[in-house]
């Protein structure tokens, strides 16, 4: 907990107990009713938020980005809380969770691990989930792998990589750990770094790692496998009309699945249909359906 919080509030109730023997979260009560805390995922603390009530919904962020930024900022939570328990996760290299300097650590199926141990130990069977960029393509993961977890899923800003934007992952990483950012002469490199460096949690060298590892894997039927059609709970995929490449190929990850449709926003890319009300209005209609 940040010094800052130590000085707001003088009295703090911690909740511990062991992972290991009764699957519980260390649990951090916060005002206006929400929860923070950590869970042990592979070895890495795992920091989780709980607001609202209800069905509860699982969200994950991009990359680059974690739960704050990409969900409270954004006006997701405030949003939605009135209809689902939310319970936002930094995935392992963001946030407030561990950021281990290992490449492996950051595959999709390693990172799924960090979604399942928060749903052990807040000790949710089944949740609906929502999972943007990064978050969506862990998402492919989880529905093609542990179906049974999950009673829908909405998928934003997610496709299919080409072969020049799979190899991007390396002009970030390059760019992340440039000791002089003047050196970088790659105008897409030195985009991302400005935009990590916008979030002060966030850790170059980590992201560097996790670059190399997510853009090369970035193909989200081949992660979600072959048995991803046994998926027969709703998923909703989203994308800016303008997010090239992944809008040009998610019709063929729905093709894939048993229940699934692609929604266009008009107008938006990666980055700008995060936050737009229509995007927001998609989704509570489809939650609301579920």
């Amino acid at each position: 907990m940040s010094d800052s919080k130590v000085l707001r509030w003088t009295v703090i109730i911690f909740l511990l107990v062991n992972m290991g023997s009764n699957g519980m979260a260390q649990i951090n009560p916060e005002p206006q009713k929400s929860i923070t805390g950590y869970v042990d995922s592979d070895g890495y603390s795992i920091f989780f938020r709980v607001t609202g009530s209800g069905t509860p919904l699982i969200l994950v962020h991009g990359w680059g980005a974690d739960s704050d930024n990409n969900w409270v900022e954004t006006g997701w939570v405030d949003f939605l809380n009135p209809y689902r328990k939310i319970i936002s996760i930094d995935i392992r290299g963001h946030g407030k969770s561990d950021k281990p300097y290992t490449q492996n650590a950051y595959g999709y199926a390693a990172m799924s691990a960090d979604v399942l141990a928060v749903m052990n130990a807040l000790e949710i069977e089944k949740s609906d989930f929502m999972g943007y960029s990064m978050g969506a393509f862990i998402g492919a993961h989880l529905l093609g792998h542990h179906p049974q977890r999950f009673s829908s899923m909405v998928l934003g800003g997610i496709g299919d990589e080409t072969e020049s934007s799979a190899a991007q992952g390396i002009v970030i990483a390059q760019a992340l750990r440039a000791k002089d950012t003047t050196k970088i002469d790659d105008a897409y490199g030195h985009a991302i770094r400005a935009y990590v460096e916008a979030n002060p949690d966030n850790d170059l060298q980590s992201l560097a790692y996790s670059a190399l590892e997510m853009w090369p894997e970035g193909y989200p039927r081949k992660i979600a496998g072959p048995d991803s059609s046994n998926a027969e709970f709703p998923v909703l995929i989203v994308n800016g009309e303008n997010d090239h490449p992944y809008v040009d190929s998610a019709d063929l990850f729905v093709a894939a699945l048993s229940n699934a449709r692609h929604v266009k926003i008009p107008g938006t890319d990666h980055l700008s249909v995060v936050a737009d009300e229509r995007f927001k209005k998609v989704v509570l209609k489809f939650l609301l359906a579920d």
